[in-house]
């Protein structure tokens, strides 16, 4: 304890004062901090030397320094893609859940008995990727897209019959139009695996080819946005005795038939969208969904719930970490490896607008996405993909030209090494956006035919091949179709956090990897916009305040480590 002001940090939020701290020495037979140092750490790897760093801030002025440095950052309307979308966080979860410690203080449910609430939450977000997906099962979320799709791999490598000829590495199929990020991580999970990744068309690989494979990984939509039947390729790639997972969009599936009617044996991907803030990259939750058959071989925490003898009902997690660490070397997962608060968010805010609110919203940025793809096209733009739900590919145009002009106007397209221009609209996008979008294309494009047309997007009936259109419906359960109103939203949440025990009722025994760890000061900025809001694929220029938060951090951690340089990369314990 360095000081005993009453408004200092230390004060506030580290428990025990001076006095607390001595009776713990003498219970111990000590005098002094320095003294239990003395005996806890050798003297040749301990450092005398003060530390370089600057004076700490007081909590008001690192708000105030905080947003000076928010204000570094650009919040664009980024149109970018590529699983990132600006979305809306209705303000009821916003306040109750997400700035609710109540909420984001237990995070991960490590005891079943007092996390019923949290349970009921990720039973939900369970049903939400069962359904949308199509599969039989699914876990309670994952650290992220690109983990979820290496996972899959992994899962699909233990369950392999095909055994590769001795001396030579297991292959598994990529498609080269999953997305790049996710692509990266599958790669680096290989490598140690001695799994060797071929990455290209799938339509374009030889039966020998397939015949050498384990399994394969494809995205759909895909990477530009495309959306095509898969039942010909699954079809193809199971003849051959491989097993398949597909990369795949929640809010695209409530219009799209489900990969699990295709005939996936997993489906992955990101429920950043249903009101999880871009956050320039995260934390965000994955999904991954399954066949019942693979169910002691999927990754993570599965909730289920149990029946006593007299019909009372609780929620338990079916695969935990005490399984898990029997499982030792052959454990599937770490129980920390899903984004917990992230999924609950994801989970309320389907609860939050039920089966028809879903598919209106996906069916208003389908329709917008139409709307943009009309308009380009009738200035004389080329737009290639075949079918697509929110991104349309534009070729033709002066990338050069339009990139300026929407970089004036304060609009991030996606530009391809090709020359392609992607345009991926979303939840928050509206008319007036729909119109800059045309515009940027028009005054970068001079000589281009100008009409007046309307960019108001219709509620009409998606325009999509019917062999692709959804039929089945989804979240039937009464909790999806009962708290639509705030009113009634704000008493679902507070029933369910009434049955945990967090920070705000009690301190909470078990686990140090989560966010009760952090001070109210601390929590605040993360849904300030300037935060929540910068796309990770935005020009790093647009980024300048989260650089100076990177910076920073780093040069502390490497003054007070001794290290050269220091990694930011890891974003959970788990990993």
């Amino acid at each position: 304890m360095t000081s005993d002001n009453q408004g200092s940090f230390q004060h506030r939020h580290i428990g025990p004062d001076t006095a607390a701290r001595d009776r713990m020495l003498r219970a111990i037979g000590l005098t002094s901090l320095g003294a239990l140092i003395d005996q806890t750490i050798p003297p040749g790897i301990r450092s005398d030397r003060p530390l370089d760093l600057p004076e700490a801030d007081s909590e008001h002025g690192y708000l105030r320094r905080l947003a000076r440095i928010a204000g570094r950052n650009t919040t664009a309307r980024s149109y970018i893609g590529m699983g990132y979308y600006d979305c809306v966080t209705p303000s009821v979860i916003l306040r109750n859940v997400f700035e609710n410690p109540g909420w984001y203080t237990p995070y991960t449910p490590y005891q079943a008995e007092i996390a019923q609430g949290r349970l009921e939450s990720l039973l939900n977000f369970q049903t939400v990727v069962k359904d949308l997906t199509g599969m039989d099962i699914a876990t309670a979320s994952l650290l992220d897209e690109g983990t979820a799709a290496a996972e899959a791999m992994t899962m699909f490598h233990r369950l392999q019959s095909k055994k590769a000829p001795a001396g030579q590495p297991s292959v598994f199929l990529v498609s080269d139009r999953c997305f790049p990020q996710t692509i990266d991580v599958v790669r680096g999970r290989a490598e140690p695996l001695d799994i060797a990744l071929e990455i290209g068309d799938p339509n374009g690989l030889t039966d020998e080819r397939f015949d050498a494979a384990f399994g394969l990984l494809i995205q759909y939509p895909d990477d530009r946005g495309d959306v095509s039947d898969l039942r010909p390729l699954i079809d193809r790639a199971h003849a051959a005795g491989l097993l398949v997972a597909v990369a795949s969009d929640l809010m695209a599936l409530t219009l799209l038939v489900p990969p699990g009617e295709m005939g996936a044996d997993a489906v992955i991907g990101n429920s950043q969208r249903f009101g999880v803030p871009l956050g320039y990259g995260g934390p965000h939750a994955a999904f991954f969904a399954t066949r019942e058959a693979f169910v002691r071989q999927a990754p993570g925490r599965i909730i289920g719930l149990s029946v006593d003898a007299t019909g009372r009902q609780a929620y338990r997690m079916a695969l935990q970490t005490r399984e898990q660490h029997i499982r030792r070397e052959k454990a599937t997962s770490n129980i920390c490896t899903a984004q917990a608060l992230l999924a609950n968010i994801a989970a309320m805010y389907a609860v939050f607008h039920g089966p028809r609110g879903l598919k209106s919203i996906a069916g208003r940025i389908h329709s917008t996405a139409r709307v943009v793809d009309q308009a380009l096209t009738s200035l004389g733009f080329r737009q290639t993909n075949r079918a697509y739900f929110d991104t349309l590919r534009i070729e033709g145009a002066d990338t050069a030209a339009i990139r300026s002009v929407a970089a004036a106007a304060g609009i991030n397209f996606r530009y391809a090494a090709d020359g392609a221009i992607g345009i991926s609209v979303d939840e928050t996008t509206t008319a007036e956006d729909a119109s800059d979008i045309v515009a940027a294309f028009t005054r970068a494009a001079p000589t281009a035919q100008t009409r007046t047309m309307s960019t108001t997007a219709s509620p009409s009936s998606p325009q999509l091949p019917q062999a692709l259109l959804r039929t089945t419906p989804f979240l039937t359960h009464p909790v999806f179709n009962s708290h639509h109103s705030e009113t009634r939203m704000m008493r679902y949440i507070r029933s369910l956090e009434r049955r945990d025990v967090g920070l705000d009722t009690s301190m909470i025994p078990l686990g140090s990897c989560t966010m009760k760890l952090n001070a109210a000061s601390e929590m605040i900025p993360v849904t300030w916009p300037a935060f929540s809001r910068v796309h990770p694929f935005a020009p790093v220029e647009q980024a300048a305040g989260y650089h100076q938060v990177f910076t920073e951090l780093e040069q502390a951690l490497c003054q007070i480590t001794g290290f050269a340089a220091v990694s930011l990369q890891p974003n959970s314990g788990a990993q």
